[in-house]
């Protein structure tokens, strides 16, 4: 494991000495920011700043569009974020949350604040650096769809499988549905929404009934939020199968479940790609060797 990129915590062996880490749950991650174990105190840093991004796509060329709405938190220099379903988010939650207490939000009724919170407390105490295990990958200026389709190929080459194998893509994104067919690879879509792809294909609503039907999962950190990440990563550590994360939600969290069932994260944190056509980056952890 990278160093930086983990927190699992080492376990006794029965004769003393000491043995292979326990792997880390999202729970015992919570335990250790509360506990203050991997920096400051929670109670003592506060949020500054509370927005919303609402956003709406229909991307030429393309048949269909969606929407997108995303919760973010400022902590100093850091921004937090989780994706909520668009209207689902009650009013007064950003004003709950600008200036209150890291640790109070950790405890906040509504699963996105609590979520936002954890991802901006890690990006505050451990940013997306190479000390930190993160290898950058630059993204070029252009379209909302090509930068899209640049994204999906970071994702996509984080990915150790041959062609002809099957995936589980949990949080349907057409541009990555694109970029394992174009690396030879079948898959499976699977989101809450339902409905169908780009292509006409049925999109599964049960991920965890699809599990076993397929050698991979690449996930969407909405997860995080949706409570769908824990069956999750406990069937990867289950299995040995892959489980690649791609974030915007939770990007600084996902990383730290390297060696935990989480295989790889490609990490992009606020403000993300579909915000502005300029230059990006996103931050890859976990295999090494991965296409460029």
């Amino acid at each position: 494991m990278r160093a930086g990129t983990g927190a699992q915590r080492p376990t006794a062996a029965p004769d003393g000495g000491s043995a292979e880490p326990c792997p880390l749950s999202y729970d015992g991650l919570v335990q250790q920011v509360r506990a203050a174990e991997l920096g400051p105190d929670p109670r003592t840093l506060r949020i500054a700043v509370a927005f919303t991004t609402s956003q709406a796509v229909r991307h030429d060329g393309r048949r269909g569009g969606y929407r997108n709405e995303v919760l973010s938190l400022r902590l100093d220099r850091a921004v937090g974020s989780c994706a909520v379903e668009p209207g689902a988010l009650p009013a007064g939650a950003v004003d709950d949350c600008a200036g209150a207490d890291v640790a109070r939000l950790l405890e906040h009724p509504l699963p996105a604040v609590r979520v936002a919170a954890l991802d901006a407390y890690l990006m505050h105490v451990r940013p997306h650096t190479p000390e930190n295990g993160a290898l950058p990958r630059p993204l070029p200026a252009g379209s909302s769809l090509e930068k899209s389709r640049a994204r999906a190929r970071a994702v996509a080459g984080l990915l150790n499988l041959a062609p002809g194998r099957t995936v589980l893509v949990v949080g349907v994104v057409n541009s990555l549905l694109e970029a394992l067919r174009a690396r030879g690879l079948a898959y499976i879509p699977c989101d809450l929404k339902g409905g169908t792809t780009e292509w006409g294909e049925h999109v599964v609503t049960d991920a965890l009934a699809a599990l076993d039907r397929c050698d991979a999962v690449l996930a969407s950190g909405m997860t995080l939020g949706n409570g769908t990440f824990e069956p999750l990563r406990e069937h990867a550590l289950r299995t040995g199968r892959q489980l690649v994360m791609f974030a915007q939600t939770g990007s600084a969290v996902l990383p730290r479940f390297l060696g935990s069932g989480v295989s790889a994260v490609c990490a992009e944190p606020y403000p993300f790609f579909w915000l502005d056509g300029g230059p990006g980056t996103v931050h890859r952890y976990g295999r090494t060797g991965a296409a460029l």
